[in-house]
């Protein structure tokens, strides 16, 4: 099985042709040292992996003539990750690793205690795609815009199951919480900023989005730890993980 695995918007199918641009096209030629008549896997999101052959190199572009079908996409796991924005190289982990951890969307949020103003969602979109090139996900999660989290709570989806990642006192540990839920459904995760959570945000939490409230340990975690330790012990429980999905 080649080793090289991109993503592209364009329709995958026997027969089709990928022209791939200048950055792929680099990256196969100059960096990977990948000759025509060379495989490649290539997936959409939409329809599964593919075999493709590298037919030829130009100026900046490359050629795929798309062969046969190697994976077939199948039902995933549903789990949103919402979570409080941090600095620039802490949000790359972020968006890579819950990429890897099945998330199928991310959503950041600014609450009462935010420190960072600004996120570029175009950099989190580039660092899910290559995250899932490399980890072997079929589908990019989507990558929301900016939400302040009380608008969010607001109009927050009665069918979704919203757990709140709270270390206040009296909170449950979260995977005692997760196995008295009878069944998976859709979820999503919230993760707050390193001051927490203020109180009139948990209160419209507790009275808008019918939350589970859990605690990640006696110990204080930095943000990019606890998206990490939530989304495997979700996975671990309700997730793909617990059920196999592939």
């Amino acid at each position: 099985m080649p080793s090289i695995r991109l993503y592209t918007e364009v329709e995958l199918f026997s027969g089709a042709s990928v022209a791939l641009g200048h950055q792929q096209s680099h990256y196969i030629n100059n960096v990977m040292r990948q000759k025509a008549g060379n495989f490649i896997r290539l997936f959409n999101g939409v329809n599964g992996e593919w075999r493709g052959q590298i037919k030829e190199f130009g100026r900046g572009w490359c050629n795929i003539l798309v062969l046969e079908c190697t994976k077939k996409l199948t039902a995933s796991a549903d789990v949103w990750l919402l979570f409080a924005p941090v600095k620039k190289t802490r949000i790359d982990f972020i968006a890579s690793k819950s990429t890897e951890l099945g998330a199928s969307a991310i959503q950041p949020v600014f609450t009462k205690f935010t420190r960072v103003g600004r996120v570029n969602i175009d950099r989190l979109k580039s660092n899910a795609i290559e995250a899932a090139e490399q980890c072997g996900a079929l589908v990019i999660p989507e990558v929301r815009e900016t939400e302040n989290l009380s608008q969010l709570i607001n109009i927050w989806p009665g069918e979704r199951q919203l757990l709140v990642c709270d270390n206040r006192i009296g909170r449950p540990p979260i995977l005692n919480a997760l196995k008295n839920v009878k069944e998976g459904g859709s979820w999503a995760i919230l993760v707050g900023p390193e001051g927490g959570f203020s109180d009139c945000e948990l209160d419209q939490i507790q009275q808008k989005a019918n939350p589970v409230f859990v605690s990640l340990g006696p110990r204080i975690l930095r943000a990019d730890t606890a998206v990490v330790a939530a989304l495997t012990c979700w996975q671990s429980v309700l997730g793909d993980w617990a059920y196999n999905i592939q």
